[in-house]
């Protein structure tokens, strides 16, 4: 059968915007500097496992495996941007799966691009780039197996749920949200078949050795989650939760996913669809999950949005403004794109900051109950690890010659771990110990730390740990967050209590 025109675009088109968004993050990515959590997954990857204190196993082997020839921010990042592209991609099947051609096309995917939370997780390497693909495919394969498409199409949507999992467990509560829109319409029958179950079955088969490393650590993820809703993370109320989506998505072009949620809620066909989102938002809101644990679900909306806009702009003469409408996503997406690629120099931004941050309510998408400096929590995190690390080793050279084959380096947290073991490794630094998260089952290594360079903090002097205790430099730097900044380089000799049984005693979990 020969393709018309039409049919060619509608194949063409989502390739081509894939490839343009694809070539946009590569440029815009690779810039400020090391995420502390890109450099936390990188070292975690150096150790492989089965999961981690707050992680699955995914994110960390895949970063690392971007590190393994020599230092490469670019690489490490492009491998955000091709999740970006892929989820563009897939948003535009999606948007001709329910029915859109070309228009629907172009707009879901300039809106999708541009949506600042997805551009966000298409930017730097976290396990949320992963659903950004997994969970609108999932809804894809889904869809498909309502139009038609063999049963055994489960198999994959069970091995995609099972991928996700090990990238990040909220893929759960979009599995449930899923099941449940689709037992309370007529959809269900779908689920009532052999493929469905082994499906299932796949899934868990995938996410089983993860459980069971979590299982064998007593679970550890679950304390992660209570420290975070004890003190370190915002808890927002209702409305500040349903507002925070406008907020995270874009006020201006959150009305093309707030319209598509409508659409769907009017079409008994795809009435689940919409159903799942309320149920996964209303499972943020019993959880007291942060504001963006569910934005991966945005990418099925906006499709939905962009065939409604389409359906209603069919007949000229509003036809003839699709192009304004396209034309106004680009314009007022733009304007955010600064907070979420670090495509300004620092200082540019910080004027650009200093201008338009009054005006967006930026504070109402803080997340964690934590000062901010001079720029936002994402941006400072991506700067001075170098220099600490650089500063650590100095204080190392610093030492009597004697006394370098047998130091000990701790740090406070995780960041500031992995930086001074990813940054330090190429001067001989050794593996540094930490009790937060991952670093605190990893223990305190062999060494006997009667000599410990303890990088912010105090040489445990509030048990007093060490014998002696000298401050041996200070760490500063504007741009980092201020908990980061002023921090003090300990170097402690004489420990009084073998640091092995001292060990338990600096776990921390967040």
């Amino acid at each position: 059968m020969k393709l018309n025109k039409l049919d060619y675009r509608l194949i063409k088109t989502p390739l081509f915007l894939a490839l343009i968004v694809l070539a946009i993050h590569l440029v815009g990515n690779a810039h400020y500097g090391f995420f502390r959590d890109e450099l936390y997954f990188i070292i975690c990857g150096f150790r492989p496992a089965w999961g981690y204190v707050d992680q699955p196993s995914l994110t960390p082997l895949l970063a690392a495996s971007t590190q393994y020839f020599g230092e490469s921010l670019f690489l490490l990042r492009a491998l955000a941007a091709v999740f970006a592209a892929c989820s563009v991609y897939v948003t535009c099947l999606l948007a001709t799966e329910l029915g859109g051609g070309f228009f629907a096309q172009m707009l879901a995917a300039v809106v999708a691009f541009f949506c600042p939370v997805l551009m966000s997780f298409g930017t730097k390497v976290s396990p949320d780039m992963f659903g950004l693909v997994l969970w609108p495919l999932s809804g894809l394969c889904i869809l498909r197996i309502l139009n038609g498409a063999h049963p055994k199409t489960w198999l994959l949507v069970g091995i995609l749920f099972g991928i996700s999992f090990n990238a990040k467990y909220s893929v759960v509560f979009f599995a449930i949200a899923i099941i449940l829109g689709l037992i309370v319409t007529k959809q269900r029958r779908i689920l009532l078949t052999r493929w469905a179950f082994f499906g299932a079955v796949l899934c868990v088969l995938i996410s089983l050795p993860n459980i069971l490393w979590q299982w064998h650590y007593g679970f550890p993820m679950l304390e992660v989650l209570r420290a975070g809703q004890n003190g370190k993370n915002i808890i927002l109320s209702p409305i500040q939760f349903i507002s925070s989506q406008l907020l995270i998505t874009n006020p201006a072009l959150a009305i093309c996913w707030i319209v598509g949620l409508i659409w769907l809620l009017y079409r008994s066909s795809v009435r689940f669809i919409a159903i799942a989102y309320i149920v996964i938002i209303a499972e943020m809101l019993l959880l007291h999950g942060k504001h963006y644990y569910a934005a991966n679900f945005y990418p099925i909306l906006i499709a939905a949005g962009g065939v409604a806009i389409e359906s209603w702009t069919k007949k000229n003469p509003i036809k003839n403004f699709r192009p304004l409408i396209v034309f106004y996503g680009i314009v007022f997406g733009i304007i955010l794109v600064p907070y979420v690629m670090p495509i300004l120099p620092v200082n540019t931004f910080m004027r650009y900051n200093t201008f338009m941050a009054p005006l967006l309510h930026l504070k109402a998408t803080k997340t964690e109950n934590t000062q901010y400096g001079s720029l936002p929590q994402d941006w400072a995190d991506m700067q001075g690890w170098p220099e600490l690390a650089e500063l650590v080793r100095s204080v190392v050279a610093s030492l009597p010659p004697k006394d370098r084959n047998h130091i000990v380096i701790a740090a406070k947290n995780y960041g500031e771990a992995a930086a001074i073991d990813f940054f330090g490794a190429s001067s001989g630094l050794p593996p540094v110990i930490s009790g937060h998260n991952q670093y605190y089952l990893w223990g305190p290594g062999q060494g006997s730390a009667d000599l410990l360079i303890d990088v912010h903090g105090d040489c445990g002097k509030s048990i007093g740990l060490y014998r002696q205790a000298v401050l041996a430099a200070t760490f500063h730097n504007s741009l980092v967050m201020p908990y980061e900044n002023n921090i003090p380089i300990m170097i402690c000799r004489g420990i009084k209590k073998p640091l092995k049984e001292f060990w338990p005693n600096v776990k921390h979990y967040e």
